[in-house]
């Protein structure tokens, strides 16, 4: 898994430090508790939706000035493009939300514009419309790719679409090892794994 050459990131909570308040994001935008905020939003109207969404990107905006990038997220990214390998996001942010964060944590160079699909480029995780498509844009089956997140749905979108899971807990140690292939603390730990995978064997 680690010698494959596509990786597919999740954006929020996996290459940044998570700083969602999701209980407080649904309560802003009249979403029941527990629902899936965009599962949500989409069983409106155009009309009923708009003001949320507005409102939705508003927020994603703030919370790009709080955030910057996880533990080991630079260490593994610039390993990753320096051995060749192509790097894509999945999120369910809006593209110009994700590339923006990019922007911010310093990560954009890595990552080209069409390799980031958000919400809008493809149905959101747990779909695996979004895997499939960066498996097409690479020209690769889509078990060739690797899927990184820290989250159900990051894994669950993989796992249906034939990719590698590999799944970052961090300090919540929620985990599900149904839909992972590797599970790991943190991306600091990725990296030292997959430079320790490349290391020549004395």
């Amino acid at each position: 898994m680690l010698a494959r050459r596509h990786w597919v990131f999740d954006l929020d909570g996996t290459l940044t430090r998570p700083v969602h308040d999701f209980a407080l994001i649904r309560a802003s935008l009249e979403v029941p508790d527990g629902a899936d905020i965009l599962a949500h939003l989409a069983s409106l109207s155009a009309e009923e939706a708009r003001p949320f969404n507005d409102r939705l990107d508003g927020i994603e905006r703030e919370l790009i000035t709080r955030t910057d990038a996880a533990p080991g997220a630079h260490d593994l990214v610039e390993y990753l493009a320096g051995r060749g390998c192509s790097l894509g996001i999945l999120t369910r942010n809006s593209r110009e939300i994700a590339l923006l964060t990019l922007e911010h944590i310093g990560l954009a160079p890595y990552f080209p514009a069409e390799g980031v699909l958000g919400r809008d480029e493809a149905l959101p995780k747990p779909d695996p419309d979004g895997i499939r498509r960066l498996a097409r844009f690479w020209g690769v089956a889509a078990g060739a790719l690797v899927m990184v997140g820290d989250y159900l749905y990051d894994l669950q979108a993989g796992q249906a679409a034939g990719a590698a899971t590999i799944h970052i807990h961090g300090p919540l140690v929620r985990r599900w090892p149904e839909w992972t292939d590797l599970c790991l603390v943190s991306l600091e730990e990725l990296a030292g794994r997959v430079r320790a995978f490349y290391r020549p064997t004395p």
